[in-house]
């Protein structure tokens, strides 16, 4: 995996509707521009740092960002805008969610099967670097470069 970094278009968009997502009690967790099909979709996903995202926190967001989208038009073409919840299971991919989660348990799988055998790993982020990052695991700490894993995601115990 890449550590992904803000930039274009989605530099543009959170730089305009951060003010607006911290100023209503939010994080703009991510913001993602993409194609699906033949249609292009702005997502932008929302985190509280005191408690869980509701669909009324999304709704609540929504109406102001999609307003100020308008008023400004910084994209060309037309698109779908999604307002959601970052997730019990937040991906991890950018400098700042490796920063925030610190300490978190979180749940990396490997491109290929990691030595044991096993392609998924649950521990705590111990730490991270540009190559990698450290999970305590088992009471031992592992370290796992960022070339050898599809994913790292906030790891939810769902029973």
């Amino acid at each position: 995996m890449k550590l992904k970094k803000f930039g274009g278009t989605e530099q543009k968009i959170y730089d305009m509707v951060a003010p607006i997502v911290t100023g209503l009690g939010y994080l703009v967790w991510d913001v993602r521009y993409e194609k699906e099909g033949a249609d292009w979709y702005l997502r932008i996903f929302i985190d509280s740092e005191t408690d869980t995202i509701s669909i009324n926190d999304c709704e609540k967001v929504t109406t102001p960002v999609s307003d100020l989208l308008d008023e400004k038009d910084p994209i060309a073409q037309s698109y779908i805008l999604e307002v959601s919840s970052a997730g019990l299971e937040a991906d991890l991919v950018r400098e700042s969610h490796f920063d925030a989660c610190i300490g978190c348990e979180v749940r990396a799988r490997g491109i290929r099967p990691f030595e044991g055998g096993n392609r998924e790993v649950v521990g705590i982020l111990e730490d991270w670097d540009k190559e990698g990052i450290t999970l305590k695991v088992n009471d031992t700490e592992q370290k796992y470069s960022f070339q050898s894993l599809a994913f790292v995601k906030l790891y939810f115990d769902f029973g």
